[in-house]
């Protein structure tokens, strides 16, 4: 893929060989608060979605598709966060604020690509969650080993596709102004706002690869949910309508606050984008990949379990 960027960029007719990331403040004193906060957020995030990944990987217990699907999405948090913030924390500290042509189409194909991937491995969730309470008798054969990577490796094919059309599409894109970018990180609507070109085949393709990604998967979550709501109501007993609701309460928050931070920012005429939309982006680039541990893990007594068999794992190789 950068080859191919690398290509495109020696015939890009803009001229631009670097942007500038000013990110949300260009004020010192804003900048040093920032650096700290942005810092925290970050090692949260990665020792989180680390230790996720650690439980599930060491608890047999856990070897099951809604943990598999989980330590996946842990994976694709911690891949999505070291894609941005190492670089705005570097920024943060240095006077020197540029990033190269292709250092910002190549942070943009990530971007784009692990949001997608997100997006598709929450559905797949939903869809497990479907199968566990609808059809129980049928999960083994509906959510076998086979069938969660095959179910996987097309989360990952598409998303590549996806990231791949928009960052090929964007080195068509001339950028003859402003290289001034005001925002934390190289993304899309940001850049399309500098064009000085014809962007309608971007704005074409993002409404219909868009809709397709994201839309289709997040109908098909709310009609998986409808039927898993339906069929709770059904069970007589209080506690094990408890039971099967506790079981999906996690997946709906991080839907929830992912869906939720997208929309703040996407749902929006290209033309009214402001520096406010920084916050909302933080929101869905910082705050929702650190928040997901947390969520699947307050209340799951299993991950409790497997946590700290973890921590008492390497407590015993210490004094051994």
């Amino acid at each position: 893929m950068l080859q191919t960027v690398e290509k495109m960029d020696g015939g890009n007719q803009s001229g631009v060989s670097e942007f500038l990331l000013l990110g949300i403040s260009e004020s010192p004193e804003d900048q040093r608060v920032l650096f700290w906060m942005f810092l925290s957020m970050y090692l949260v995030t990665v020792v989180g979605n680390v230790l996720i990944i650690l439980a599930i990987s060491f608890d047999s217990r856990l070897h099951t598709p809604m943990y598999f699907f989980l330590a996946n999405l842990s994976f694709t948090d911690l891949f999505f966060v070291t894609n941005t913030i190492p670089k705005m924390l570097v920024n943060l500290r240095s006077q020197n604020k540029a990033i190269s042509y292709v250092g910002c189409l190549t942070q943009l194909y990530f971007l784009v690509s692990l949001v997608a991937l997100d997006n598709l491995i929450l559905a797949t969730m939903a869809y497990d969650r479907y199968v566990a309470i609808c059809r129980p008798l049928h999960y083994t054969t509906a959510m076998s080993p086979r069938l969660c990577v095959l179910f996987l490796t097309l989360c990952w094919v598409l998303s590549v596709l996806y990231g791949l059309t928009h960052t090929l599409l964007m080195t068509r894109v001339t950028f003859c102004g402003s290289r001034k970018i005001r925002y934390i990180f190289c993304e899309m609507y940001v850049l399309l706002r500098l064009a000085c070109s014809n962007t309608q085949i971007n704005h074409t393709a993002l409404i219909a690869t868009g809709s397709f990604i994201f839309l289709v998967p997040f109908g098909f979550m709310i009609i998986s949910y409808g039927w898993i709501v339906r069929a709770i109501l059904r069970v007589p007993s209080a506690s094990s309508k408890y039971k099967a609701f506790s079981t999906c309460a996690s997946h709906v928050a991080v839907v929830s606050l992912f869906y939720g931070t997208l929309c703040m920012v996407y749902l929006q005429p290209l033309h009214t984008y402001s520096l406010r939309d920084s916050v909302a982006t933080v929101m869905y680039a910082v705050v929702t990949p650190m928040m997901n541990p947390f969520i699947y893990s307050l209340r799951n007594k299993d991950m409790h379990g497997a946590l700290g068999k973890l921590f008492l794992r390497k407590i015993f190789q210490r004094v051994t």
